[in-house]
């Protein structure tokens, strides 16, 4: 079994899909593992260092040449033409967003799964990609936000007189939300937050943060079944903005996380609540990708809005590029692991798998995942 590591293609996108740790354990599993030249550079792995692990080090125009399997972070924008027939390709492939990617691959022949339509089950956990990314991106969130605001976060108490704590607002308590929480209380700020789920109420107050909702019969229905956070209606908003408004004036730092799989990023601050904000405020928008969660955010910029600072960087995980590739890789490891038969060596896919069935998008020169099938 061939395996190949390429060096990712999209701007700013630092992170890479193997570790020397994990080029080892794939090499137990009975793969030969190639491995871009330059693919790590940017999370501070040499080629050196894959060599020493094991992994043969090749040019980009030889990496997918005769690989059985491809292990990515982002979709590929280049050498799809090069993979083979029947390649199994993995890695985050953002099916929603990228309908031509999803239909070259298709045509190539290639079987491709995409990590972030993971399913939320337990045994799929240590594959839970958009968790383990999502954990790194709020603490990263709130580094940030510190490296913009003018002030500092916890109260100081000095002979010149007293700095009082700032006041930092996480809007969506997933796993990004939490460890923003965390972050900034462990930062010394003074920490409240909201979300749709009345679930979160108990987690955010676990952490130490107070927390702020809309409470009513919508919010008791506001999760799916895989626990993402439903749209909610006009009148809910119109109530939760109202509260967020008065909320918000009142804050310095201001992280928002709300994403909704599939669909545009919900617009939850306003232009009149950012400019209802002190000037030197910041706010963090970790969906500006997905089209932002704030007006006047624009992505891959830190925009000044009347004194009011939005940070609009995208992919905010790869700015911590050692640790979310890490993390990365060992999900994975975890995903391919069980499609390698163990005494064979060789891949084994078990169609009939529900976390199989779940990330699927190509194969046999068809795209087979029903959510995208009309793509």
């Amino acid at each position: 079994m061939k395996l190949a590591i390429g060096k990712e293609t999209l701007p700013a996108e630092k992170r890479v899909a193997a570790t020397p740790e994990t080029v080892k354990k794939l090499i137990a599993l009975g793969a030969e593992v190639a491995v871009e030249q330059g693919a790590g550079a940017n999370a501070a792995i040499p080629d050196e260092t894959y060599a020493m692990a094991g992994a043969k080090i090749v040019p980009a125009a030889d990496i997918y040449k005769d690989a059985d399997v491809i292990l990515r972070v982002r979709h590929p924008t280049v050498g799809i033409e090069k993979m083979k027939k029947g390649a199994v390709l993995i890695g985050l492939l953002a099916p929603y967003q990228e309908k031509e990617t999803l239909k070259a691959l298709a045509a190539q022949g290639v079987i491709a799964f995409s990590m972030e339509l993971v399913p939320r089950i337990t045994r799929a956990q240590t594959m839970d990609v958009l968790s383990s990314q999502a954990n790194l991106a709020g603490y990263r969130a709130v580094l940030e936000a510190a490296n913009e605001f003018g002030r500092g976060f916890p109260m100081m108490m000095t002979a010149a007189g007293t700095v009082p704590p700032a006041k930092v607002f996480i809007m969506g308590a997933g796993v990004a939300g939490l460890q923003a929480i965390a972050t900034a209380r462990r930062l010394g700020a003074q920490v409240s937050a909201t979300d749709v789920r009345p679930a979160a109420k108990e987690q955010v107050q676990s952490l130490g943060a107070s927390f702020v909702m809309v409470e009513n019969e919508e919010t008791k229905a506001a999760e799916t079944s895989g626990g993402y956070a439903k749209e909610m209606s006009e009148d809910y908003k119109k109530q939760q903005a109202a509260l967020i408004s008065e909320t918000i004036r009142k804050q310095d730092i201001v992280i928002t996380t709300a994403l909704i799989p599939g669909r545009k990023a919900p617009v939850l601050v306003n232009e009149e609540m950012v400019r209802s904000m002190k000037p030197g405020s910041v706010i963090v928008d970790l969906a500006v990708e997905q089209g932002g969660n704030v007006a006047l955010a624009r992505s891959g910029e830190v925009v000044n809005a009347g004194g009011v600072k939005i940070v609009g960087y995208p992919n905010m995980a790869s700015r911590i590029p050692v640790d979310a590739s890490a993390l990365y890789a060992r999900n994975l490891l975890n995903f391919l692991t069980p499609l390698v038969d163990k005494e064979t060596k060789n891949l084994k896919i078990n169609w009939e798998d529900d976390i199989v069935k779940a990330t699927a998008l190509t194969r046999d020169g068809q795209i087979v995942h029903p959510n995208f099938q009309g793509a």
